[in-house]
């Protein structure tokens, strides 16, 4: 069901949204989560390693994709808001063709140069063989992952935050039945979690896909409206491709650091997996949360209403400080728990790096809230030069930092990095928002 976000109480609104949204988001996060508890408990720890360095990579292409389709929702966001329904359907012609044919060509490249990104990231000998295993089906099936979020971010630029939301459940009880089946069952181990997961993604694409068509009937979608212009292309490769490049800086500044993780041997990088895997789940709200904002402002950027877009910032940051505050509790007081999750109570030095990590991360996941918060924001109102900047900002400092700290305080310095990059780009992220509002107060 669309979402008209420009009427209404703002705080509802945005939750309204917000929630299918976290509830999707937390299912798609079950996806590598489970594969990697899957293989932690069953197959080994040289495995487990390789499979959680080994999702950093698929991170980092994914949040190309993903960056592509988000940046583009943007201008769907807007454009529906203003009720511009003519150029809104020659738009969303010309964004899904440019999407999908972006997507064939990062699989093939991929796919192509696999061996060469493996040398690039330094894996160690004994869990170089997994990581190939897993990456040839990760890679091989972005097809479908740029598919999937092609037509999500396209509903959810409506306000239908809920309709992804069963795809991906299904999907995801389809993926633990697979995982289960070929780990446990056919013995298949890491190459058995890639082909599970692989089959659920297409599924859910597939689904999502048919649907979404069958549901723009609300657009009056004529034959003429299925066109490539040129003028709605430039808009949305301006759009995307900055978002695109915003997300893969993000991803790229983690690979480098997984990188340096990676030389500190297989039990920090099984420690380093199983934190990742804790901070993309304790992220999920918060993400959520500033990608409601940001339709939620694109929307309100569109109808010009600047006092709705003061008053959600407010609603935003009030549910951040909330949200945050219990995630960092948890994860602070349970962190020994947490990290049992993914690998067996006696790999007791892989526990105690783990809680090392996430007892000085976690209590500031409140600046990662803020952090997604001015994305979201400035991505709603077409500023995502921005954006970019605060990730360069954030990822260039923490790379920097990690690899200035860690020789001297070791795998805490890489911790102490991250928690750094987060606090300096929400200072940036909070100077441009005070500097765009006034200008609009103007």
């Amino acid at each position: 069901m669309e979402l008209d976000m420009t009427q209404g109480n703002p705080s509802r609104v945005i939750l309204k949204f917000f929630i299918p949204l976290f509830i999707g988001d937390l299912f798609q996060q079950l996806y590598s989560i489970i594969d990697a508890v899957v293989v932690g408990k069953f197959v080994g720890m040289d495995a487990f390693a390789a499979v959680g360095s080994s999702s950093a990579v698929t991170v980092f292409i994914t949040s190309i994709m993903i960056g592509l389709a988000m940046g583009a929702s943007a201008i769907f966001s807007q454009l529906y808001g203003a009720k511009r329904y003519d150029e809104l359907k020659q738009t969303i012609s010309t964004a899904l063709i440019f999407l999908f044919s972006v997507s064939v060509l990062i699989t093939i490249v991929t796919l192509v140069f696999l061996p060469q990104i493996i040398i690039f990231y330094q894996m160690p000998k004994e869990t170089a063989v997994y990581a190939t295993q897993f990456l040839t089906f990760s890679f091989a099936g972005l097809l479908f992952i740029g598919m999937y979020n092609a037509f999500a971010f396209l509903l959810r630029s409506f306000g239908d935050s809920k309709s992804p939301l069963y795809f991906l459940i299904g999907s995801c009880v389809l993926n633990i039945i697979l995982d289960l089946l070929f780990v446990l069952v056919f013995h298949m181990e890491v190459l058995g979690v890639a082909i599970a997961t692989f089959i659920s993604q297409g599924v859910a694409a597939v689904c999502c896909g048919i649907y979404t068509i069958k549901r723009m009937k609300f657009l009056q979608f004529e034959r003429k409206d299925f066109v490539f212009r040129a003028s709605a292309f430039k808009k949305v490769a301006g759009y995307s491709l900055l978002t695109a490049l915003q997300q893969s800086v993000s991803s790229f500044g983690m690979m480098l650091i997984q990188g340096l993780v990676n030389t500190f041997g297989a039990t920090v990088m099984a420690a380093f997996a199983a934190c990742s895997k804790i901070d993309s789940l304790a992220n999920c709200p918060l993400q959520d949360l500033g990608n409601a904002f940001s339709t939620y402002t694109a929307q309100n950027q569109g109808a010009g209403e600047s006092k709705r877009i003061r008053e959600g910032f407010r609603t935003t940051t009030k549910l951040i400080l909330i949200l945050s505050a219990v995630i960092s509790a948890i994860a602070f007081i349970f962190a020994p728990s947490l990290i049992t999750l993914f690998v067996s109570k006696d790999a007791v030095e892989v526990i105690a790096v783990g809680v090392g990590y996430l007892r000085i991360v976690s209590v500031f996941y409140v600046l990662l809230g803020f952090i997604v918060m001015f994305y979201g924001f400035f991505r709603g109102l077409g500023a995502i030069r921005i954006s970019l900047v605060m990730t360069i900002v954030s990822q260039g400092l923490r790379v920097l930092f990690a690899y200035s700290f860690a020789p001297i305080r070791g795998f805490s310095g890489v911790c102490w990095a991250i928690v750094i990059g987060w606090f300096l780009s929400d200072l940036l992220g909070f100077y441009m928002y005070k500097k765009i509002m006034s200008q609009k107060a103007d």
